[in-house]
């Protein structure tokens, strides 16, 4: 998992989710939803809102999870708002050239999700980062553990 990349596309979401729920024609407008004059109705932006705060909401619990364990929960959220959405709007949208581009960027947001949970993780310094950092003196096998001696105490 690339904790990194999954932070970091959780305060994009975030911050776009906010900007939505104060803004709704910013996704009015590209979805086809918006009047003709470019205004978002009061029933679009009511139903908008909610959306934008469940984004927020996914976002920010990726940016501020804990542990591993908490991201990669918030981080399923994200994905399964995402694949929803693409669900629902591949149909709902007034225009085809609408439909395309909202489902093209909610099945894009969820990958970009999915590649940072099957991603390895980075190294950090020449140590692997899925290896806890070791002080002291290495640990060793007790005697007549190793693969060599096992395989030799079996044939015997």
């Amino acid at each position: 998992m690339n904790e990194r990349l999954l932070r970091l596309t959780g305060a994009v979401t975030a911050v776009y989710g906010f900007a939505v729920a104060r803004r709704p024609g910013l996704l009015a407008r590209p979805s086809g939803i918006a009047g003709p004059d470019g205004s978002v109705p009061a029933d679009v932006a009511a139903c908008l809102r909610p959306l934008a705060f469940r984004d927020a909401a996914c976002g920010l619990a990726m940016v501020l999870a804990p542990d591993a364990s908490a991201l990669r929960t918030a981080t399923l959220l994200r994905i399964a708002a995402d694949l929803g959405d693409a669900a629902l709007l591949a149909t709902a949208l007034p225009k085809r050239r609408h439909r395309t581009m909202a489902v093209a960027v909610s099945v894009g947001w969820a990958a970009l999700s999915a590649a940072g949970l099957l991603a390895r993780p980075l190294a950090d310094a020449g140590h692997a980062a899925h290896e806890p950092e070791r002080h002291g003196p290495p640990r060793r096998r007790p005697r007549g553990t190793g693969p060599r001696r096992a395989a030799g105490n079996l044939s015997r």
